[in-house]
């Protein structure tokens, strides 16, 4: 949020829609383009990785959009799955690991533990509709 306010360019997406994304620009023949723009991004937040593994081709696309941003812009990958646990979602562990080697080179991983806010929200609000 603070990236926007400070006038940073900021994309939001999750990891399925991004890659689904990717795959229609590849088919189409327009994911040079949209790698060209996604490079204007100071900020590219991706959201839900892991949650849905990833064929072969969308694990490769994610792999390479990674990488050409790696050491040039920032980008931030939110997942509720550990490092060791990347594998199960892209069945290479090749790819895995270069991935992981881009995504820590250089960052801060922020290893954040505890209750849900969405399952606080939603007690909460249950709580209500029991009163």
């Amino acid at each position: 949020m603070k990236a926007c306010l400070e006038g940073y360019k900021v994309l939001f997406t999750t990891v399925p829609l991004f890659i689904t994304q990717l795959k229609e620009l590849k088919s189409t023949k327009t994911l040079r383009t949209y790698q060209n723009k996604l490079s204007k991004y100071d900020l590219v937040i991706l959201d839900e990785f892991g949650y849905i593994s990833a064929d072969k081709e969308g694990a490769e696309l994610l792999f390479t959009n990674i990488s050409l941003r790696a050491g040039q812009k920032s980008t931030i990958i939110t997942t509720n799955l550990s490092f060791d646990r990347w594998g199960e979602i892209f069945g290479d562990p090749v790819m895995t690991a270069a991935m992981t080697d881009r995504l820590t080179h250089k960052s801060y991983v922020v290893n954040m533990n505890g209750n849900s806010y969405r399952m606080k929200e939603t007690k909460a609000w249950l709580n209500t509709l029991e009163q």
